[in-house]
């Protein structure tokens, strides 16, 4: 009976994940994605849990736009911040606690879910990153890798 529900199980995970796009499952601490996204609209789930982000790398195709649901399950704010070195370098030296969304960038309450898109439209590497005071130390980062 077990064999049968786990069946069950992974056929809906697979017609869910081929019909409504890709979501990474906000517990699954997968260090990396085997194939890469996109393109096109894709959803990912990033789950925040310990003040450490459920994986560290991301693989995604030229002209992906990824929607990131951002779920922090952790009893402190956090942020999900994604793009190249300047945004970065800005967030690393700015002060403000929280901020209002933009694209690629989202501070979220906690045990609270935030939403922010970005578009990949270049093959490189692009970190994302807590920059709250403590958390990038403390590792929250990692990589979403674009192929062309």
């Amino acid at each position: 009976m077990k064999w049968l529900v786990r069946g069950a199980l992974a056929l809906l995970v697979a017609a869910g994940t081929s019909v409504g796009g890709y979501a990474m499952n906000s517990g699954a601490h997968a260090q990396s994605v085997p194939a890469a996204l996109g393109p096109g609209l894709v959803t990912v789930d990033v789950g925040i849990h310990y003040s450490k982000f459920a994986f560290s790398t991301l693989r995604v195709r030229t002209g992906t736009v990824v929607r990131f649901l951002v779920h922090n399950d952790d009893p402190i704010h956090h942020e999900f911040i994604v793009g190249d070195a300047s945004v970065h370098t800005r967030h690393e030296q700015g002060k403000e606690a929280t901020h209002p969304p933009v694209p690629g960038e989202v501070s979220v309450k906690p045990n609270d879910v935030g939403e922010t898109f970005y578009r990949f439209d270049r093959p490189g590497r692009f970190l994302f990153a807590c920059h709250l005071p403590g958390h990038f130390a403390y590792g929250m980062r990692g990589w979403v890798v674009v192929d062309s």
